[in-house]
């Protein structure tokens, strides 16, 4: 009868709702977080820019450095680049199979990290959002021991998002939250190009 399951429903969700509260009141830390978003499939910097746009909503000083998509003209650079509490840094090569230049890409990805480092030093910046970081580190653009060191030695209340593929066993190690975004269909893969608002 529907009475019965209205009822067993009710006292299902009680269940849940005083598991839940436990968990709420149990988590009594309050300090910055380290998120990696990786995997092979689409949304992981989508996420990154969610969380940004949440923390501009709530008024947080933001930064974003971009590795790899510089060289489009990406949604997201265009919504956000002049509000006043987000800093948009751009490595601005664009993709390196364009470039094919591995020492012009070298320079590049330092200039765009010696950005990064300066804002994992600042007290004052609340969010900073590495997008496409673990290509740098894949391709060995940057020192791995140099970033890892900015990224555990800033500021205690500082959030930071690190986006990209293959994201590298020292960097989960050091992550709190890790988000792998897998691929089950693309439709790039099937002949359609990249569509504005989607994909930039």
């Amino acid at each position: 009868m529907k009475s019965d399951r209205d009822a067993r429903h009710k006292r299902a969700m009680q269940r849940k709702k005083e598991y839940v509260d436990g968990r709420i009141a149990a988590a009594t830390e309050d300090r910055g977080l380290l998120l990696i978003l990786t995997g092979n499939g689409k949304g992981k910097s989508s996420s990154a820019f969610g969380m940004l746009a949440r923390s501009v909503g709530h008024g947080l000083r933001c930064a974003v450095v971009q590795f790899i998509k510089g060289a489009w003209e990406c949604g997201e650079r265009l919504l956000f680049e002049d509000n006043p509490l987000v800093e948009f840094h751009i490595m601005g090569t664009g993709f390196t199979w364009e470039t094919q230049d591995r020492q012009t890409d070298i320079a590049a990805a330092e200039a765009a990290w010696s950005k990064a480092e300066a804002l994992l030093a600042d007290e004052a910046t609340d969010l900073v959002i590495l997008d496409e970081l673990t290509y740098m580190l894949t391709y060995g653009y940057l020192d791995k021991a140099r970033v890892l060191e900015a990224l555990r030695g800033r500021p205690a209340r500082q959030h930071v998002v690190v986006t990209g593929r293959n994201a590298s066993r020292e960097l989960l190690e050091i992550a709190d939250t890790v988000s792998e975004v897998n691929e089950v269909r693309h439709a790039f893969n099937h002949g359609v190009k990249a569509q504005k608002g989607l994909d930039y």
